[in-house]
């Protein structure tokens, strides 16, 4: 028969061993990364900052070699801008120095408000953007965060494609 210390070591060498296994398995939990889903858009999560791609022109252009249709089209996107409902991201295409068209490749969707001010809101700003071709553009009343968070990442891809 086994003394009473021997018996009481055993059982703490098993609690510390279940101990140990069970922060083992702790480390292999994925953990968050500050961002909850609920505030993933589209591009879930944030996209690599500055130019994404590029597509040559059309071959057998006829074009001069000056002229919009001979130039590349370039994708650009800005830095996640965090705003207090969640991070807002840009992505402008540009061709010859011009704004092609802006998208917000992420914006806030967590709850049904988010969803329905950014409903409106991104649409506006992303026609908005093409019009004034910078990031000089006005609030959308009842979205000043994600105004803000927009212009922001907007801004940062237009630093990266060198425009205003």
């Amino acid at each position: 028969m086994s003394s009473p210390n021997v018996t009481a070591a055993r059982r703490n060498a098993g609690v510390l061993a279940a101990t140990a296994a069970t922060v083992g398995i702790l480390f292999l939990f994925p953990t968050s990364t500050n961002r909850s889903a609920s505030h993933v858009g589209p591009g879930s999560g944030a996209a690599p900052v500055g130019v994404v791609a590029a597509s040559p022109p059309a071959p057998g252009s006829s074009a001069t070699p000056q002229s919009p249709s001979t130039q590349a089209t370039t994708v650009i996107n800005g830095a996640s801008a965090d705003t207090q409902f969640g991070p807002v991201q840009v992505q402008i295409k540009v061709r010859a120095g011009k704004i092609l068209s802006a998208t917000a490749i992420d914006y806030p969707q967590g709850s049904g408000r988010d969803q329905e001010i950014n409903s409106y809101a991104i649409p506006l700003l992303e026609k908005e953007t093409v019009a004034a071709q910078s990031a000089q553009i006005d609030t959308v009343s009842g979205a000043t965060y994600t105004t803000d968070g927009y212009t922001r990442s907007l801004q940062s891809a237009l630093d990266a494609a060198h425009l205003k």
